[in-house]
């Protein structure tokens, strides 16, 4: 515990002598999360970040949060601790997304009939082909009233990348859904939403016979999943929303309420003292929000302090250009 507060303190020092803003996700560990300036998910966290004063933003989180950053603010000077990149944004590239759209045609839609829509955890260049196509980022807790937008459109949706939150859309929608690779040519012609098949590892570990062990050991808990989990399990569950949503949500319990949470352990950890657990039998951790250290933290400071920089963020302008327009379509979607 020495170690960490000795860290902590290096690191407040370094931070009070540099003009920089700390952000950091809900999923850190908690040393790491302790020294934030800011906190939050991953847009909130951009948003924030954007509107910070200082000159370098230095965050700790995955890559594609980091070039969120510099795509809202392309004069901010953003730093990673450890540049990760999370698994479900590296399930899809531009090539990829070529090959999705590739795919609908081949199931006979044709390219003016299709709507992208990608998810937040992407990379910049997927976001700026979807921004190129007329399409918008989503985020988790925005994705139904993104797609009843889109859908508006008459297009076909393409949802990319991951398969279980568009599949959870549709279905809360009411919606017909496709997952490229899984389902027929004819199944996809006749989805409203057709999903590329990506998908979040850690939420994959919350199962059925999860919610059943809690269900029967705890009479009356209740169940609170991210919508990036199985189809099957938000089916069942008693609260579906978004990492921000389920610490509203289960602030708003009353103490003895138990609930069983299916999100990454770092944050369910820090939801309440008492009558909260994992909807897991292992622990969900996500491995790439998880390599960010206080050393990392401290390393990334000093080397700003010497001018001598690690893990600094660059987009090129034209990808910052159409991630940009499809960003701000989100933004637009959500003020009407």
């Amino acid at each position: 515990m020495r170690d960490i507060e000795r860290l902590q303190q290096e690191i407040d020092q370094l931070k009070n002598e540099l003009d920089v803003t700390i952000v950091a996700h809900y999923y850190q560990k908690d040393e790491v999360f302790e020294i934030a300036d800011i906190t939050g998910d991953s847009l909130e966290l951009a948003k924030r970040a954007k509107e910070s004063g200082s000159e370098w933003i230095l965050f700790c989180g995955v890559g594609f949060m980091g070039q969120s950053v510099k795509i809202l603010a392309p004069e901010k000077r953003v730093a990673m601790p450890k540049i990760a990149c999370c698994a479900m944004a590296r399930m899809i590239d531009s090539t990829y997304f070529d090959a999705s759209v590739e795919a609908m045609k081949k199931a006979g839609i044709k390219e003016e009939d299709i709507l992208p829509i990608t998810y937040i955890n992407s990379g910049a260049e997927v976001k700026a082909k979807v921004g190129k196509m007329g399409g918008s980022v989503c985020t988790s807790s925005s994705a139904v009233k993104i797609i009843e937008k889109a859908i508006k459109s008459g297009k076909k949706i393409l949802f990319v990348p991951d398969r279980c939150l568009g599949q959870n859309v549709a279905r809360m929608m009411g919606l017909k859904s496709a997952v490229i690779g899984i389902d027929s040519d004819e199944a996809i012609k006749e989805a409203d939403i057709v999903c590329y098949n990506g998908f979040c590892s850690v939420h994959q570990l919350f199962t059925l016979k999860d919610v059943e062990f809690f269900k029967k050991r705890y009479p009356g808990i209740k169940i609170a999943v991210h919508p990036e989990c199985d189809p099957a399990v938000c089916e069942v569950a008693d609260f579906v929303g978004s990492t921000s949503q389920i610490i509203k949500y289960v602030k708003s319990l009353p103490e003895d309420q138990k609930v069983a949470v299916g999100t990454e352990y770092n944050l369910v950890h820090r939801l309440r003292d008492k009558n909260t657990y994992v909807l897991s039998s292992t622990k969900p951790e996500c491995p790439t929000m998880n390599e960010t250290t206080l050393e990392d933290v401290r390393d990334t400071l000093q080397a700003i302090k010497k001018g001598d920089v690690i893990n600094e963020i660059f987009v090129d302008e034209d990808t910052i250009k159409w991630s940009k327009i499809a960003l701000e379509r989100m933004f637009e979607y959500l003020e009407e």
